[in-house]
């Protein structure tokens, strides 16, 4: 998928789940639903880092292309010595350590603790890197012809004031960890459902995505899982474009309804 696809799956997962919370008698914050949609519309960018060309290597200019390339050197690595027996040759790593289910989570695990152990500034780094990637995918068409420093200005300032909105009592910032200094804990939880949108994203196009690795399937340790063959797209295909996208705005203003009981 391409990155608009993806934030906006991403912010859809998250108000769905944000519905569900509330349908089980546990209403999010507000505040918690809509810094959670935006974490989560960033993050779904986030397992392109594999990739030099994608949305988030522009986003924080040399240093996220730098980043990209280091990743996609790493990803390449772990994939040349794990690949199994029945896995291609590959010339680069888009696709593989990135884009896996294990990756996911300890990047979710690592943002929760550098949030409850770094205090305010760990969390307004964090939440400053995904609201830009949220700007990034859901108002692209804006960031493209925008100047860098505006956006990282509006990322910014948008983390400052909703860090501000989530430390009064009962906005969220104690929300479902609620022990003492386990504030913040959740944001860790929208970063590994953003990834595995992504995931599940890429994996409906026609080159699958290695979302189980390191599990193996017979002679594969990076089985490129995917529906059937004839049901794939191709990135930015028409079927993503018309129907996808549309299907992820609907649903993602059903589940903020439903998750603020509106309906």
């Amino acid at each position: 998928m391409m990155g608009p696809a993806h934030s906006l799956s991403g912010a859809a997962a998250w108000l769905g789940v944000g519905a569900a919370a509330a349908a089980a008698g546990h209403t999010m914050p507000w505040p918690v639903l809509v810094v959670g949609a935006l974490i989560t519309a960033g993050a779904a960018l986030a397992p392109d880092l594999d990739h030099k060309s994608a949305t988030i290597s522009r986003a924080f200019g040399p240093v996220s292309k730098t980043l990209c390339e280091v990743v996609d050197k790493l990803s390449y690595a772990v994939y040349k010595a794990t690949k199994g027996t029945g896995d291609p040759r590959r010339t680069g790593g888009h696709r593989t350590l990135t884009h896996t289910w294990l990756w996911a989570v300890l990047v979710g695990a690592g943002c929760s603790v550098a949030a409850v152990t770094g205090g305010r500034w760990a969390v307004l780094a964090i939440l400053f890197v995904h609201l830009v990637l949220a700007v990034e995918g859901l108002l692209w068409r804006a960031a493209r012809v925008s100047s860098d420093v505006l956006v990282w200005l509006l990322g910014a300032t948008s983390a400052w004031i909703l860090a501000g909105v989530l430390d009064q009592p009962g906005n969220g910032s104690s929300w479902l960890f609620d022990a003492p200094g386990q504030e913040y804990m959740w944001l860790g939880l929208p970063i590994v459902l953003g990834a595995l949108v992504h995931d599940i994203g890429d994996a409906l196009t026609v080159s699958g995505c290695p979302i189980l690795w390191p599990i193996p399937m017979g002679r594969k340790r990076w089985y490129p899982l995917g529906p059937p063959k004839f049901m794939r797209f191709r990135a930015g295909s028409w079927v993503e474009i018309k129907v996808l996208m549309p299907a992820f705005m609907l649903l993602g203003g059903v589940g903020a309804a439903a998750a603020l009981n509106v309906i």
